[in-house]
């Protein structure tokens, strides 16, 4: 009798719980849809900011698949950014034209032959592939570098890993920066132009020349920015869906457990090899999916737009809103990507009325603001700002190597002691 009520007791306090939950995210998806329509009184440069801070939390919900579900630091993960950015750059603008021209001019036979491959329309107006064809390719491609790149750092922990990730990340945006000789490939500092723009049934997100920018959708003109801001939003539920889906499925549990005790998960039967590869590869293929949506949305890339403090900004994103924890994560990027514009709009106006000039510039403050927001959220709450509500979802950062907290690890050294002065009391 007792059991019945504790169990009807337990289930009326956790049944109200998903219906607050729901109503809560459908709460949230209301704001989201109605926001672009509300800030586009105030002008398009807020939608314009939004826009890319969902491509933030694109990259932001691919590196928590690294280093929150499996615990590996990457330093480099904004290279997987640039692989399916210059991937779409190359097949959806005229560049591949210019990289066959320059293979006929550097090496005229090898050249001859690809124009002979590819065709002579290729050669005068190069790839224009669908962007649809360009982002499960992209995906594809990163998710292979992002396997190659955990090969040789399958035995690396820590601040090795980490310097080896850092490593890769400007090797990529190196190559990506010197790749215009001998053979002009990435067209080198002045970076890819001419992207096409995304296209819908035959819709342009970028609006039709000479139309202002504004894309007609079932007779309706909306800017451009709104289009995209929709097609993100849209990518980033599906990623959110596809990551909870993951969090909650066999293989996340193995990445849980890589990430609390390599050693006690390889001893259970976990393949912590292949997990570990299967991790770097999941989550550079999202870093591959908003590369090739920045490139869409830019018309533009250049090896300037992934440097080190891209990928920093991207780990501080999980950091702070909360490692492993998906909404955590997502608030964590809608801060960090919308701070410094939100820092520019604000901060400069308020000094040149305050002061009569502007005494410290925006995007010094706002590397000011990443350092000391770091510095408090360690301090004050390790697991983030928004941390998993369920204890086995949050990292421990009082665990030492042998995945035991201090006491256990206290309790755990007297047991031997314990067992011999028993025995000889026996």
């Amino acid at each position: 009798m007792a059991q019945n009520k504790a169990s009807n007791a337990s289930q009326s306090s956790a049944g109200p719980r998903p219906r607050k939950t729901a109503g809560s995210l459908f709460l949230l998806l209301a704001i989201m849809l109605i926001f672009p329509f509300v800030a586009s009184q105030f002008g398009n440069s807020w939608v314009r900011i939004m826009d890319v801070a969902l491509l933030y939390i694109m990259l932001a919900l691919g590196l928590n698949v690294v280093v929150g579900f499996a615990g590996l630091l990457d330093l480099g993960y904004i290279a997987f950014y640039a692989i399916g950015a210059y991937t779409a750059g190359l097949l959806a603008s005229p560049q591949f034209g210019a990289v066959l021209q320059s293979f006929v001019d550097t090496y005229p036979d090898l050249g001859h032959f690809l124009v002979m491959l590819c065709g002579p329309q290729i050669l005068a107006n190069g790839i224009h592939l669908s962007i649809w064809l360009i982002v499960p390719l992209s995906a594809l491609i990163a998710a292979f570098f992002g396997a190659l790149l955990g090969a040789p750092t399958l035995k690396l922990r820590g601040d090795y890993l980490a310097i080896v990730t850092l490593g890769f990340g400007e090797i990529i945006r190196i190559f990506m920066n010197n790749l215009n000789a001998p053979v002009n490939i990435t067209n080198g500092p002045q970076g890819i132009n001419m992207i096409d723009p995304v296209r819908i049934f035959g819709t342009s997100l970028g609006g039709e020349p000479g139309s202002g920018s504004i894309v007609n959708i079932f007779g309706i003109g909306i800017p451009s920015v709104n289009a995209y801001y929709f097609l993100f939003l849209l990518l980033c539920i599906a990623i959110i869906f596809i990551s909870i889906r993951l969090q909650d499925s066999r293989l996340g549990r193995a990445w849980v457990a890589i990430r609390e005790d390599e050693i006690a998960a390889k001893a259970m039967g976990i393949n912590t090899r292949n997990m570990k590869l299967l991790a770097f590869a999941m989550g550079a293929s999202f870093g591959g999916i908003a590369g090739a949506m920045f490139a869409s949305f830019q018309g533009f890339v250049s090896p300037e737009s992934f440097s080190l403090t891209e990928s920093i900004a991207v780990l501080a994103m999980v950091v702070l809103g909360g490692i492993g924890h998906i909404p955590g994560v997502v608030l964590g990027g809608v801060i960090l990507a919308a701070l410094p514009e939100v820092l520019r709009h604000v901060v400069e106006p308020l000094q040149q009325s305050l002061f009569g000039r502007v005494l410290i510039d925006a995007e010094i403050l706002r590397q000011l603001l990443y350092g000391l927001a770091m510095v408090v959220i360690m301090l004050n709450r390790p697991s983030g700002l928004w941390p998993a509500p369920r204890q086995e979802d949050r990292p421990d950062f009082n665990k030492d190597a042998s995945g035991m907290d201090g006491a256990q690890f206290s309790d755990h050294m007297a047991e031997p002691t314990r067992g011999v002065v028993v025995a000889k009391e026996a």
